[in-house]
């Protein structure tokens, strides 16, 4: 289904999320997982199968029900934390240049991973970060819950109508979908259930994002000028 163009005059947003969609990070997630399962002396891939579909407290019960849930996320940050600072990442295709041509205030993103590693990842790739930051600590519940990107659209100030969402995993999609807002899907060989787009690659989505966007601006420039 294609979505309907933007009203003119309207001020449209892009909430991105970000593992899968701007980072590639896929093997640094299976690394992590690897290591973290060796650790319990756990088979790896089935471990990576689990944590694919579930989130960490949800993995450890499934696969370490014997161990303590909370020295298994302890010892899973460590990795994490130590892959961010060690690891090697790059951003997909299309990445530094559509962040780079949307103005601040009219795009945001909204991760179910921690900010310290959002800002490690995107510094080690050039990208830029913009205003508006919505991570797991900043919800109750993450993603498929539509509360992160509700969050992210009122820290914006816009209205879910008005926001896109570009998200590459079924959680996310459901998330975005939730929140009342579009959503198309990047990244994936077939589309995710419910998208109203689906795109192969992030490259491919570039041109139609920033289309989406076209002549937008934040709200409180909008206001500004007004007063001008």
């Amino acid at each position: 289904m294609i979505s309907e163009p933007p009203r003119p005059g309207a001020v449209k947003y892009v909430l991105f999320d970000v593992d899968g969609t701007l980072i590639d990070a896929i093997d640094n997630q299976r690394r992590v997982w690897r290591t973290w399962a060796e650790r319990y002396g756990l088979d790896p891939d089935e471990v990576y199968q689990v944590a694919l579909r579930t989130r960490p407290m949800e993995t450890f019960a499934d696969v370490a029900p014997d161990q303590d849930p909370r020295e298994c996320l302890a010892a899973l940050h460590e990795l994490e934390d130590e892959d961010v600072r060690s690891g090697v990442y790059a951003a997909f295709d299309g990445a530094s240049e559509l962040l780079g041509a949307l103005p601040q205030g009219v795009w945001a993103l909204v991760t179910s991973n921690y900010e310290h590693r959002v800002r490690g990842r995107f510094a080690r790739t050039g990208l830029p970060v913009p205003e508006v930051l919505v991570d797991a600590a900043a919800v109750e519940d993450g993603k498929p819950s539509p509360a992160p990107y509700l969050q992210a659209a009122s820290r914006l100030g816009a209205e879910p109508k008005d926001c896109l969402v570009i998200e590459d995993a079924p959680s996310g999609v459901q998330s975005g979908l939730r929140a009342g807002m579009t959503v198309w899907g990047v990244n994936a060989p077939v589309a995710v259930d419910g998208v109203h787009r689906h795109f192969g690659s992030l490259r491919e989505a570039v041109c139609d994002i920033l289309a989406f966007t076209a002549g937008s601006r934040p709200r409180r420039l909008e206001e500004s000028a007004a007063l001008e």
